[in-house]
């Protein structure tokens, strides 16, 4: 396996994590969420909203960034467009705030999907991190 074929395989298992999570929070968000909610205080549920605002944030900022690697590959962007301002990972303020992850009045499924999607955002930081460096050693 070359390293491009090693690249592309990370690179699909990445999205491939990334849409099964973000299905997964489309589904507590929709099922589950009122029903985990229900019978807490409104501090807790206020906790409940926000956290799952933060848990939209981190797979919004991961699937752009997905989605303009996968631009590139199909040549729509080059690497320097896709590293650019317009198509970097952002969000950073609030997707790296992970101070309630492990907050016992929050659900137990909500604290899994925060955990993950903190995960989840972290590998796409470090993958970009990479392709900045790989694009600076190699100009390409």
């Amino acid at each position: 396996m070359t390293g491009l074929d090693a690249g592309l395989a990370f690179f699909n298992k990445t999205y491939s994590d990334a849409t099964d999570l973000l299905v997964e929070a489309r589904n507590y968000i929709a099922y589950r969420r009122a029903n985990d909610a229900r019978d807490v205080d409104i501090e807790v549920r206020l906790l409940v909203s926000q956290e799952t605002l933060r848990i939209t944030s981190r797979l919004t900022q991961v699937m752009a960034w997905l989605l303009s690697q996968r631009a590139v590959q199909n040549g729509e962007l080059s690497q320097e467009e896709a590293l650019g301002e317009t198509f970097a990972i952002g969000g950073a303020t609030v997707c790296e705030d992970d101070r309630w992850t492990y907050d016992d009045r929050l659900p137990e499924a909500l604290r899994s999907l925060l955990e993950r999607s903190h995960n989840l955002y972290r590998r796409v930081c470090r993958l970009e991190e990479m392709q900045r460096r790989h694009l600076a050693a190699t100009g390409s």
